[in-house]
């Protein structure tokens, strides 16, 4: 009898221990993206980009990427481009928008870094990546953006564009809006944070080519680039780690930003730039299987930029031009203009010797007198013809008219 009862009691155990099993795995195999798309009002953090490190599974994805371009953000030359066309869902790049808006209007003054925003109840229900903020729980806008920018906080995204827009539906209107002005005719947005579209839904969209033309908007701004070179920092009075989700502010020499994005028809997305030796570039790279690959792509086109590119100084503020100009009445009678600014321009290593060519839009002669700085004409470069760069000539010094005897005598 006792054996009897062992085996019974041990058969119990062992069915209640394989229906616990059984659960958990179907759990584990649950479909993430279907979940994905729950989170756009439900709290699971599944479309986390740190949770994630392969979408081929499920997205079908197989090549390095679907599509990228390298950007000089200065001239806008593209040195680099693969179906830089190709419409793509966003997922978190989504959120490259609302930077741009808030860095436009910090720039403005319509908004300040110390502006309070609380969280609606709606917000509050955003899931995916998130600080988990609570209904009527108040940030600083600048601890706000570190969350979106750094953690890609989904609920800290909707709140801020409710209190810019009053609205998320607002704020996409006014997102699209600025993507048309930019001209990125590639991109349309649906939400404001990107997130997997639910029933109903349409995904948000850019191409790489318009991401990199977001990205050289931002990178205007130095609120931006100080929040997205951040590796890691503190929220909600230290409980609570931000840490960069883009991977190569911490593995890529010069990368301060910018952004990255995944779910999984997505894959995973980063649009990052750097600088090195003078030389800022964006890398876009879209699609990737995985995210050590997407990461790894872009490092890899960005050192191929700064292997193959530089910045090659022409003009240097305060140096003079070889063009002299004649002053009439003037002592002395000609003078020398000089570069007012600094100025260098995107070549590839070996192309400075026949391509670069100088420009002067300067009157033959100037009557005295004339004041130092005063501006004289316009500098141009030109490279392969092209004009890819223009500065100031002012005067180095100032030039007295001559004295009504010196003109009459011809003394000087």
């Amino acid at each position: 009898m006792r054996m009897m009862g062992l085996r019974t009691d041990g058969g119990r155990r062992f069915g209640a221990w394989l229906l616990f099993a059984t659960l958990a795995v179907a759990l584990l195999l649950a479909p993430t993206e279907t979940l994905a798309r729950r989170s756009r009002h439900k709290t699971a953090p599944v479309d986390s980009e740190e949770s994630q490190t392969d979408a081929s599974a499920k997205s079908g994805l197989t090549a390095p990427y679907a599509s990228a371009c390298v950007m000089e953000p200065t001239s806008g030359t593209i040195v680099f481009a693969k179906e830089m066309h190709k419409p793509w869902p966003t997922a978190s790049l989504a959120k490259m928008m609302l930077m741009l808006i808030v860095a436009e209007k910090l720039h403005d003054g319509s908004l300040k870094l110390t502006d309070q925003i609380t969280t609606s109840r709606k917000a509050a229900k955003t899931g995916g990546s998130q600080v988990y903020l609570k209904e009527g729980e108040t940030f600083a806008l600048e601890e706000m953006m570190k969350a979106v920018v750094i953690h890609s906080s989904n609920d800290a995204t909707l709140a801020v564009a409710e209190y810019i827009a009053g609205s998320d539906e607002a704020f996409v209107e006014m997102a699209n809006k600025r993507a048309g002005e930019l001209g990125m005719a590639d991109s349309h947005y649906y939400s404001v944070h990107g997130l997997p579209p639910g029933p109903g839904q349409q995904a948000d969209v850019a191409s790489a080519y318009d991401s990199a033309i977001l990205a050289r908007e931002l990178i205007k701004y130095p609120d931006i680039l100080r929040w997205s070179a951040i590796d890691s920092c503190m929220f909600r009075d230290g409980t609570f780690e931000l840490r960069n989700t883009n991977h190569l502010v911490r593995t890529f020499r010069g990368c301060d930003g910018l952004k990255t994005g995944f779910y999984y028809k997505a894959g995973f997305n980063v649009v990052a730039t750097a600088k090195r030796n003078g030389l800022r570039l964006i890398a876009v790279v879209l699609g990737s299987p995985r995210k050590n690959q997407n990461f790894g792509e872009a490092g890899t086109l960005l050192s191929q930029g700064f292997l193959n590119y530089y910045m090659y100084p022409v003009a240097k503020k305060g140096a003079p031009i070889g063009q002299p100009v004649q002053v009439s009445d003037g002592t002395p009678a000609s003078l020398k203009p000089v570069w007012a600014d600094d100025l260098a321009v995107f070549l590839k290593h070996g192309q400075e010797k026949d391509a670069v060519k100088f420009r002067y839009e300067l009157p033959p002669s100037f009557a005295a007198p004339i004041k130092t700085g005063q501006r004289l004409g316009m500098g141009d470069v030109l490279v392969d013809g092209k004009l890819v760069g223009s500065v100031p000539l002012v005067a180095p010094a100032d030039v007295q008219r001559q004295s009504l005897f010196s003109r009459l005598t011809g003394k000087f």
